[in-house]
């Protein structure tokens, strides 16, 4: 019995054993598959990790690859704009050349140009040489300032002996007419040679922003004064370099000049004057009478239709308390004594009609040019004065000077004697004329002449071509300091950059600033900002 109880003993603690090796192997085997669990998730999440820091870094990558690539775009662009900036260099010495106007001569079409050398390198250029294309079977006609030789297709252009030399900062003008069996429009190509090589020296052009802005900040008008401007100033006379009002206090004369009376009639009514001087500020209206071209008073025009718009221009200018201009256009005709005879009626008819209107100015001879001389001119305005003052004692009449009214300076060395009440042009367009005209003003001015603008421009002076707001900026400050009288050149619709209205708008008054040409909404800033 006791030997059966030991052998259950040894049998349980054997079962025992057992037990307690298949519970040691069981969690061996699960603590190993764990391990392996843990070890392979641990992988998973190191290979994820490894994965996202991969993804991350090319990532980076690309962000520093476009980044670089941006870098490089923005490099690129700066190198177009600094590539843009250079091809925006002009010549330091540059040739223009200019349309100045054609007509038929008998069988024959002539092409007047206009030439011009501006020098604005750090030296005097000499021996210089222009050759322009586009001159194939045209005939030298009458020229002025230059030798002129046509071979071919091109005409080519050397100096005189007094302009052999262009000095820094300054500039010369030529002239020529060109005679062609048939009409020629074609486009002329300017080169200039220096020394037998073309002239290659670039200088940077100057930035106009800064002078549009200064047009920009003139914001505040001038209040307009009560009455029209004749019934507060009256007749208006000269008083040594100034316009005065009856009052004997200096007196600015802005406004408006016409185009060809001829061409553009339909701008010369009350509604257009009245909207130049109550929307702009200006009290004068200049009215130009072409006489040379087609259509022009001494040419073919019809007479008594011209002297009509004339009378029309005066009475709207005197209802609306304005004063005027009648303007003897001079231009395609060269020398004013061309056509004296004409000028001798013409004027003594206008002087003896409106010698009891006190706003009536008159203007004799607008732009003489060619080879027309200051004396030349002069011989001629002492032949019309008289004529005029026969009639009216005490009008202003003005006078107009060589290189078409640019010359002021001529006339101040050799004035008009024994007159009173004289005044003498200067036309400027200011993308062409600039320190060199202004110079001219200075030295007119300081010997004592009174200079009216006339005829002015922002352009260049063809009528046409970009604005030079820095130019015109710096005009009107001589024209203000000098308190000098302007009118702006011209009231129509032609398609060209110096026409006041823009030429979709076939409005003839009452217009809106989007019914301006640029030129036209600077003018019209001007005269509303003027002192």
């Amino acid at each position: 019995m006791k030997e059966k109880k030991n052998l259950l003993i040894i049998i349980g603690v054997m079962a025992i054993i057992i037990l307690a090796m298949a519970i040691y192997i069981v969690f061996s085997k699960s603590k190993e598959d764990s391990g392996k669990s843990f070890s392979e998730n641990t992988t998973e999440a190191v290979t994820e990790a490894d994965t996202e820091e991969v993804k991350e870094t090319e990532a980076a990558s690309e962000e520093s690859a476009d980044k670089t690539e941006a870098e490089d775009e923005e490099d690129s662009i700066e190198k177009e704009a600094s590539d843009s900036k250079e091809n925006d260099k002009k010549l330091a010495c540059s040739v223009t050349v200019s349309d100045d106007g054609n007509w038929q001569d008998g069988d024959k079409f002539v092409y007047q140009y206009k030439i011009r050398i501006d020098n604005k390198s750090k030296e005097d250029v000499s021996d210089w040489k222009v050759v322009i294309s586009g001159f194939k079977g045209g005939e030298i006609g009458d020229n002025w300032n230059g030798t002129y030789k046509i071979s071919g297709d091109n005409l080519t252009i050397t100096s005189v002996d007094y302009n052999e030399t262009i000095p820094q900062g300054g500039n010369i003008e030529m002239g020529l007419q060109v005679k062609y069996k048939n009409s020629s429009d074609t486009e002329k190509a300017a080169t200039l040679y220096v020394g037998g090589e073309e002239y290659t020296e670039l200088k940077e052009e100057p930035t106009t922003q800064s002078a549009e802005e200064k047009a920009e900040s003139k914001k505040e008008k001038i209040e307009p004064e009560s009455g029209t401007p004749l019934e507060n100033h009256g007749k208006l006379s000269i008083d040594g370099t100034d316009v005065v009002d009856k009052d004997g206090k200096p007196y600015q004369l802005k406004g408006v000049s016409t185009h060809g009376l001829a061409w553009f009639p339909e701008y010369v009514n009350k509604d257009s004057f009245q909207t130049l001087r109550d929307d702009w500020g200006a009290n004068l209206i200049r009215l130009a009478m072409y006489t040379g071209e087609s259509g022009g008073y001494c040419q073919d025009g019809d007479k008594s239709k011209l002297k009509g718009l004339v009378d029309d221009g005066v009475e709207y200018a005197t209802e609306l308390g304005m004063y005027v201009i009648i303007d003897w256009h001079i231009l395609s005709d060269n020398n004013p004594s061309i056509n004296q005879d004409e000028a001798v009626a013409f004027f003594d008819e206008m002087s003896a009609k409106y010698v009891d209107y006190d706003n009536v100015l008159y203007e004799i001879c607008n732009e003489p040019n060619g080879s027309t001389s200051w004396s030349d001119v002069k011989e001629y305005a002492e032949a019309i004065i008289p004529v005029i003052r026969a009639n009216d004692k005490d009008a202003i009449i003005i006078v107009g000077t060589p290189t078409w009214s640019q010359d002021v300076d001529l006339a101040a060395e050799d004035p008009i004697k024994g007159q009173d009440n004289i005044a003498y042009t200067t036309h400027f367009y200011a993308a062409t004329h600039k320190d060199n005209i202004r110079n001219k003003v200075k030295t007119a001015h300081d010997k004592g002449l009174c200079v009216f603008i006339s005829e002015f421009s922002i352009c260049d002076a063809s009528g046409n071509g970009a604005i030079d707001y820095d130019s015109a900026e710096d005009w009107f400050d001589l024209i203000d300091e000098y308190n000098l009288s302007y009118a702006g050149w011209s009231l129509c619709n032609k398609n060209e950059t110096s026409a006041l209205i823009d030429s979709g708008c076939s409005k003839t008054s009452g217009w809106s600033d989007d019914d301006l040409s640029d030129a036209g909404k600077w003018l019209k800033n001007q005269i509303e900002t003027d002192d």
